[in-house]
């Protein structure tokens, strides 16, 4: 931010420009409008910090490679690329992938396309929860959410929660999922929570 002061001189002058909003993207507001409107400088600049994405111009927001490039570097900058990219699959794919918690910007088309929900849960387990509910119910999608992240579990339908195939695999990551199984009074199952992960005797009945 300290691009504020300086010079005219140095606003206009690219590296100490892309310095500045690579350390913050609010910096970009004191850059010349000479760079504000240089795609390759813009370009450059979001592929050092996404964020940059929300200063930017619609223009810049509708253009493909920039977006693509701010997602790859931040995925929540998927939030402040313009509309229908956040329904172009290859965008949305590279959000997911740097940060799974992307998904919750997507159209619902793609939230609708396993293999994008996969990624989001494979690389975030929370990202469950902006799944559609039919995601919610799949095995195979709730089993990774639950592998990255245990209390991923809280955002599965309600039949996999009493499944003990998975609670036993979120405990595996997260004691504290246990808290989530309605099967804590069967000494059974318990010895078998217990097994994978000691800390969840903490959550058993008494």
């Amino acid at each position: 931010m300290a691009l504020e002061y300086a010079s005219e001189n140095f606003k206009r002058d690219r590296e100490i420009v892309l310095a500045a909003v690579t350390n913050n993207a609010n910096a970009l507001g004191y850059a010349s409008n000479k760079l504000k409107n240089d795609r390759n400088f813009i370009l450059s600049a979001v592929k050092e910090n996404g964020w940059i994405l929300k200063k930017l111009s619609d223009k810049f927001k509708g253009d493909r490679e920039i977006v693509l490039a701010a997602v790859e570097k931040n995925g929540l900058a998927l939030q402040y690329a313009y509309p229908t990219l956040k329904n172009y699959r290859g965008i949305v794919l590279a959000a997911v992938k740097k940060n799974g918690l992307a998904l919750q910007y997507a159209y619902t088309t793609l939230k609708n396309d396993k293999e994008i929900v996969l990624a989001a849960v494979q690389q975030n387990g929370y990202a469950l929860q902006y799944a559609p509910d039919e995601f919610k119910r799949d095995g195979e999608i709730v089993l990774a959410a639950v592998e990255k992240n245990g209390l991923a579990l809280k955002h599965a339908s309600e039949e996999l929660k009493e499944n003990k195939k998975f609670i036993l695999e979120a405990i595996k990551k997260n004691g504290e999922a246990f808290k989530l199984a309605r099967s804590r009074d069967d000494s059974k199952f318990v010895l078998d929570a217990v097994t994978n992960n000691g800390m969840v005797l903490e959550y058993a009945y008494e």
